[in-house]
């Protein structure tokens, strides 16, 4: 079997990372993508090669649609066919607050990086798939990041909240309609996660996990999400598309 080759948004910093690292030990070569070609972006790929699999960097913004059959195009020069895409890149609220004062600007900044940009690189990333012959023995997919906020309302994030609903969305059509192509999609939905974006609310978040919000008393790591990831991608769960993977150590598991 050809080595499986997979693009992960938003692989920086953070989740992303920690997927790109996980994948890495599985033996994927990794297009590392962030929005600009930066020292940040150097040091993640430097991470990822240090693991000893190829490893490119992809700079580009997720949201310029434009640029995606090139960009695409590019990674597969140097990597070989895709098998793999982590939609992973997204961006919080530019203001917590009332959602009665949700301004425009940050309500499309969410819905054009969230959901936007997440369906049409699954989109070009597909129809990439679909007009060549595959490797049978690789499995390929689609796996995006979205969030608890898909279901559960956080009412001071509102606009975010809406965009990753989208999201989850857009994972489902997505599996229906490449199920039959045996490419599988799926929807990892982290919770309370130690991140960069939620570093200003991460105390409360702990104290919350330990008072019971979620069933394990803690917050999740990057790297949980990681290998949650890293599972899917590289077929660790036969026979299964269009799930949703609650990784929020059971934080909305109904209860009494």
């Amino acid at each position: 079997m050809s080595r499986q080759v997979a693009l992960v948004t938003g692989s920086s910093r953070g989740i992303g990372l920690a997927a790109a690292i996980a994948l890495a030990k599985q033996g994927f070569a990794i297009a590392v993508n962030g929005p600009e070609a930066d020292a940040e972006l150097q040091a993640a790929l430097d991470r990822v090669r240090d693991l000893g699999v190829p490893a490119v960097a992809a700079a580009f913004d997720v949201s310029a649609i434009d640029a995606h059959e090139a960009q695409l195009s590019a990674i597969e020069d140097q990597l070989g066919p895709l098998t793999t895409l982590v939609n992973n890149a997204g961006v919080g609220v530019l203001q917590r607050g009332d959602l009665l004062e949700v301004s425009e600007e940050s309500y499309d900044r969410c819905m054009e990086i969230n959901t936007k940009a997440m369906f049409f690189l699954s989109q070009a990333f597909a129809k990439r798939l679909l007009a060549r012959d595959r490797d049978a023995n690789a499995f390929h997919s689609i796996v995006n990041v979205t969030s608890s906020n898909a279901s559960a309302v956080a009412a001071p994030r509102a606009e975010y909240c809406a965009s990753k609903a989208a999201a989850a969305m857009v994972s489902k059509t997505f599996a229906v309609r490449l199920g039959p192509e045996n490419i599988a999609v799926y929807d990892v939905q982290p919770g309370l996660i130690a991140t960069e974006m939620t570093a200003p609310v991460i105390d409360s978040y702990e104290q919350r996990a330990k008072d019971g919000l979620t069933l394990f008393p803690r917050v999740g790591q990057p790297e949980d999400m990681g290998n949650i990831i890293a599972s899917l991608a590289s077929g660790k769960l036969p026979y299964t598309t269009g799930q949703v993977i609650s990784a929020d150590a059971g934080m909305l598991v109904p209860r009494f």
